[in-house]
């Protein structure tokens, strides 16, 4: 196959610092494995398809599984993301990601119960909350269940917003205590009111605009077909899934 992903030396160099210390017998080679990894999340394939120029497809999910369960992918994002460098403004959006029946598995005796997958309109599905900077890069992530309100999301990821002077979001982030919240941290929101209140919100319209940047971020996410349709049952591998096609789109 000409198109196999294989991670540059600069890559690499971005990447080793959050690598977990070995212990004992030296790991194989982390440029090969982590290729092939991003390889699969990228194309949505089963592990047992992966190229044989990438090793072992058991090498491959038993690396992908316990960096995963240690939350390696994460840490990693998060500790690239710090960097952003962003001091304006930041966005807020959620988006659902639809999870197949391997996911779900309601014919199994513990069901969906813990995997935060829920019942939507559009069927089964798990919910992505994020925050992103004014280039509409990945700053933060959170998944739900799909049926969770936005509300929710919003509350986990407030408190680590970084120190900016604007936050946009939809009409679905219109709460009092939200508003609160972000004028108590000195950030000025930018989120339409609903309709119904009684004394209608002021917003720059010009500004709101440019909240179009987090929904292109969702949509190149959503790009990844292990991404855009949820495969794996454990809530944390799936949140790894989503913070390494963050970390290869925008922070490697």
């Amino acid at each position: 196959m000409t198109d196999l992903f294989w991670l540059t030396d600069a890559q690499m160099a971005r990447l080793e610092p959050f690598f977990p210390k070995s212990h004992g017998k030296p790991r194989v080679d982390h440029r090969r494995v982590l290729s092939g990894i991003i390889f699969i999340n990228r194309n949505g394939l089963r592990w047992r398809d992966a190229p044989a120029a990438y090793g072992p497809h058991k090498t491959l999910y038993n690396r992908w599984k316990r960096w995963s369960d240690k939350g390696i992918f994460a840490r990693t994002m998060a500790g690239l993301a710090a960097k952003h460098g962003e001091q304006k403004t930041v966005m807020i959006d959620a988006t659902y990601l639809k999870a197949h029946r391997t996911a779900t598995s309601m014919g199994a005796s513990k069901g969906e119960r813990g995997r935060l997958i829920g019942r939507t309109k559009g069927g089964m599905n798990t919910k992505l909350h994020t925050i992103c900077d004014s280039q509409g890069r990945t700053l933060n992530l959170f998944v739900t269940a799909g049926q969770v309100s936005d509300y929710i999301g919003a509350r986990a990821l407030v408190s680590s917003l970084p120190k900016v002077e604007w936050l946009l979001g939809d009409r679905g982030y219109d709460a009092d205590w939200l508003r609160e919240a972000l004028k108590d941290k000195g950030i000025r929101a930018r989120i339409p009111g609903w309709k119904q209140r009684t004394k209608p919100e002021k917003y720059d319209k010009r500004r709101y605009k440019r909240r179009n940047r987090i929904e292109i971020m969702s949509g190149r996410l959503r790009d990844r077909r292990r991404v855009a349709t949820r495969y794996d049952r454990c809530p944390k591998v799936f949140l790894s899934a989503i913070a390494l096609a963050a970390i290869i789109i925008y922070w490697l």
